[in-house]
């Protein structure tokens, strides 16, 4: 059973997402906050496998909450929820450690499938969203690495590792670079666990960071 935590400000919303996550039989909701100091204190005392966060709250925001709680329990992995598609939040949020995106429209089938998909510690956001998402605001402001630290973890990377790298930032699979490359998948999948190592990263959605704050692809590749 995945044990969920539902935070965001508007009641309504929570017994929406509460109704959708309940009818499933893997899936049970053990608490709501209505903000983020209520979920950094919820998520110390239930220790969900999932927080659903909703990213702009009053006080303190989704984006800091994730911080905290990404930070002190990394057992705990954080999909991060947006009234808007392309909000450089969300790029602050990926950063702070969440493990994906979804938009608060989406259908019950889509925020189920995100939980699951976060629970087994993958990015919940579709290989070819990344690039869009994060090729829009990784040049803007915000927190960032600075470029000396980003540019010598890359330059740590063999030349399969970086080239992989590149693939993974414009959009591809790890079925998809297999192909593309003449390898096997637990090939690609081995290039892709020694890579995230090397960048201290450790899902898609930073390593597609990474790449981009390096200048190893650039917005429109």
């Amino acid at each position: 059973m995945i044990s969920v935590l539902l935070v965001d400000d508007h009641a309504l919303v929570r017994k929406g997402f509460k109704l959708m996550l309940d009818a499933q039989p893997d899936l049970t909701v053990v608490g709501e906050a209505g903000d983020g100091d209520e979920a950094v204190r919820l998520s110390r005392e239930l220790r969900p496998d999932v927080v659903v966060m909703d990213l702009h709250m009053p006080g303190l925001d989704g984006v800091r909450a994730t911080e905290l709680i990404t930070g002190e329990l990394p057992e705990v992995r954080v999909l991060a929820l947006s009234t808007f598609d392309l909000d450089e939040n969300v790029l602050a949020a990926l950063r702070a450690g969440a493990f994906g995106f979804l938009p608060k429209d989406v259908s019950p089938e889509e925020l189920v499938a995100g939980v699951r998909v976060v629970h087994e510690g993958e990015a919940a956001l579709a290989p070819r969203l990344l690039p869009r998402l994060i090729g829009t605001f990784v040049r803007g402001t915000g927190p960032r690495t600075p470029a000396r630290r980003v540019n010598a973890k890359v330059d740590a990377l063999t030349d399969r590792e970086r080239e992989i790298l590149t693939l993974i930032a414009r959009g591809l699979s790890n079925a998809e670079i297999a192909a593309e490359l003449g390898v096997s998948p637990s090939t690609v999948k081995n290039h892709v666990t020694s890579l995230f190592a090397k960048i201290e990263v450790r899902d898609r959605a930073q390593a597609v960071i990474v790449a981009y704050e390096s200048a190893l692809v650039s917005p429109g590749d």
